[in-house]
């Protein structure tokens, strides 16, 4: 099984640079790679100690970032590796502040599991949520180095738990601990014999609870919110956008704030001139001359950036979450939850256990329609008590499910120390 599979890995590195040259996203992915050893030579010596961290996009490393912290502060002396399986991750994230080395992983290939493993030589190592690589996980084994799964999440329907999922089960052995979000996966791990399990949580919580205490003024949003009504539209898709542009074109003494997920020129352009009301663009601000008075006269902004979309969450009296109307569905809710914000989301959202709690608690509003979505603002518009209610019932379930980070490194340290 082993030969097939690596037989497939080489045949799936021949596939994507012959795709690369027709997706920017897969050339990214491949080009990506060509460097990694490269940067990981240069900024790692013979005689560094190192912890890696193993991230397949963006929402893993917003998981793995309050453990990542933790770790710095308590092993000071060892470098932090972090490696992106996805562009989406690395592209955004490739200058982050914690890792002191931060690149694409390369493809799980026997050879560059043993040049990856010859340069990093990790003390331990930390898989975030998912993606189980068998080269990758057999050479750690192998090495017996401590690898660990933090914010795990498994599913019945996952290759582990079928008849024909031997390989992939085996690859499990390499972890000597799991650290899993919920009880269900606790349950299909001790199925498969795995007792070294704990439910630990998201460390998702931890990460967005953090954000109350950083910084999150932004001048240019409070002259344009300009103590009115805000409904804060996070990482929409087209389809939330038709329904958004019908609701804001009808509504009056609101305003929204809106980052799309993909922020493409034209399509910013596009979703731009079906508004009809005020609207103006993050990128045509002049932020050396900051009227406000220019500012606060507009209704809708938005944001064709990214990287600030946390802090304008702190600015919402009422937030939209897109993704719900497409699959795999709904983006972070957790952001705005934290903030205390009654938060509206498509549909989609069964595969997310933090937006199916609170959908089920009441913080977090599931519509289906136009009409559902019309009548879903009005309530919240008109009635503040329902918005702090829901709000309310948003912020606590966060403060009530924080403290993974904490389980996990209390394990690290005991161990440490034993």
């Amino acid at each position: 099984m082993l030969f097939i599979y690596n037989l497939i890995v080489v045949l799936a590195d021949f596939i994507l640079k012959i795709v690369a040259l027709f997706s920017k996203k897969i050339k990214l992915f491949v080009e990506g790679r060509k460097s990694a050893f490269k940067i990981l030579s240069n900024k790692i010596k013979y005689y560094d100690k190192t912890i890696w961290f193993h991230a397949a996009s963006l929402g893993e490393y917003e998981q793995g970032l309050p453990l990542m912290e933790r770790m710095k502060n308590r092993f000071p002396n060892h470098l932090i590796v972090l490696t992106f399986f996805s562009p989406s991750g690395y592209e955004v994230r490739k200058n982050n502040p914690i890792a002191d080395v931060t690149v694409y992983l390369p493809l799980d290939t026997q050879s560059n599991v043993e040049q990856f493993m010859k340069i990093v030589r990790p003390d331990m190592a930390f898989f975030i949520k998912y993606e189980y690589w068998p080269n990758y996980l057999n050479a750690l084994q192998i090495r017996e180095i401590p690898t660990y799964l933090i914010s795990g999440i498994f599913r019945e329907k996952q290759v582990f738990f079928k008849w024909y999922g031997g390989f992939y089960r085996k690859a499990l052995d390499a972890f000597e601990y799991f650290f899993v979000q919920n009880s269900s996966s606790k349950e299909l791990l001790l199925k498969l014999g795995k007792t070294n399990v704990t439910v630990s949580g998201d460390t998702r919580f931890d990460r967005v609870f953090a954000i109350l205490n950083q910084n999150n003024q932004l001048d240019f949003i409070d002259k344009f919110k300009n103590n009115t009504l805000t409904v804060v539209v996070g990482s929409s898709w087209p389809k939330d956008e038709t329904l958004l542009v019908n609701y804001i074109n009808s509504s009056n003494n609101v305003k929204f704030i809106i980052a799309p997920h993909n922020i493409n020129k034209d399509q910013i352009a596009d979703f731009k001139n079906q508004i009809s009301k005020k609207t103006i663009l993050f990128s045509s601000i002049n932020f050396n001359d900051l009227d406000a008075s220019k500012l606060a006269e507009h209704d809708v902004l938005i944001i064709d950036t990214i990287g600030i979309l946390t802090k304008i969450y702190s600015y919402a009296d009422i937030a939209y979450v897109g993704g719900g109307f497409g699959n795999p569905g709904v983006h972070n809710i957790l952001e705005p939850a934290t903030f205390g914000v009654p938060i509206i989301i498509g549909p989609n959202y069964s595969h997310f256990a933090e937006a199916t709690a609170l959908v089920k608690m009441n913080g977090c509003i599931s519509i289906t329609n136009q009409e559902e979505l019309n009548e879903t603002f009005a309530k919240l518009i008109q009635n503040s008590d329902v918005r702090l209610e829901k709000g309310h019932i948003c912020s606590t379930f966060v403060e009530m499910n924080k403290n993974a980070t904490e389980i996990i490194m209390n394990y690290i340290i005991q161990k440490k120390t034993n």
